[in-house]
């Protein structure tokens, strides 16, 4: 979790700047564009692009739409090859050599488990912990093994018909760089001194480049990790770089005293139970 600021000292001067708000993927979007877009036709114009974009993504890897390419490939019973876009072949592509670096620590077939522990899409409010068997048996549908992506002609396969994808972990990142690339393209168009310096925001994924309206770094504040507030943990001077936060503090659910959070461990089929309540991860 987030919150941009405006400034954590008295600025000399304030340049203004342009602010795009939605909704997608099942959260919230931000928009910063320093300096100002001042043609009212032109900052819409950007915002369209911005929507686009976005709703590309969406369209493509959204597990909370029917029509998505992943979804039609999840609800598919078939092991062959199912043809995708080259947008999703590339992210399920990375999702698997990461997921391989990691040791199995990202593991994007988790669906049937997070949808077992009763989180993501379609979660109710009859919360429980499932049984052993229970465990054991969604972790059958579940493994990098069971997966494979190509990208000339773009497409992925699984090897059981049970397996189903979430790209929920990488999927808002990259959302996040393709409308700073399109920001990027948008600043080489308009040929405007300045337009280099943006901020990008995606359910908490950030990137930023140059410089916030006065004059500084882009300052991003992390949260506390504690539930039922909002407050500071620290404020990062982001600049050029991108930034990630996940915490168990704000997606879990409580049973005979201990906390179960919506972070689950793909090698274990359990939500994570160490100390670690948050993260931060920086990329130049």
């Amino acid at each position: 979790m987030f919150l941009t600021l405006a400034a954590c000292r008295p600025a000399s001067r304030d340049v203004g700047q342009t602010e795009l708000r939605g909704r997608t993927m099942g959260t919230t979007y931000t928009v910063k564009l320093v300096p100002p877009v001042r043609d009212a036709t032109t900052a819409e114009a950007i915002h369209e692009a911005v929507k686009d974009e976005l709703d590309a993504v969406d369209s493509r890897m959204s597990t909370y739409r029917d029509d998505s390419e992943l979804s039609r490939f999840n609800a598919s019973s078939s092991t062959d090859w199912f043809a995708v876009s080259s947008e999703t072949a590339q992210v399920v592509h990375e999702a698997i050599e990461i997921g391989r670096i990691s040791g199995g620590a990202l593991d994007v077939t988790i669906e049937p488990l997070v949808r077992l522990w009763n989180f993501g899409p379609g979660a109710s409010e009859n919360e429980g912990v499932p049984s052993d068997d229970q465990i054991e048996e969604a972790r059958r549908s579940t493994g990098l093994h069971l997966l494979d992506a190509r990208l000339d002609p773009p497409a992925i396969r699984k090897d059981r018909p049970e397996v189903h994808v979430d790209l929920s972990s990488i999927a808002k990142g990259y959302a996040v760089d393709r409308v700073a690339d399109l920001l990027d393209r948008v600043a080489d168009l308009l040929d405007r001194r300045g337009h280099d310096n943006y901020m990008v925001e995606v359910g908490g994924e950030v990137r930023s480049r140059g410089l916030n309206r006065q004059g500084r770094p882009w300052q991003i504040a992390i949260e506390r990790p504690i539930g039922g507030a909002r407050e500071i943990q620290s404020v990062l001077p982001l600049g050029t770089r991108a930034m990630a936060t996940s915490g168990d503090y704000r997606n879990y659910f409580e049973k005979d005293g201990r906390r179960y959070s919506h972070l689950i461990d793909p090698r274990t089929g359990r939500p994570i139970a160490h100390g670690l309540v948050s993260a931060t991860v920086l990329a130049d």
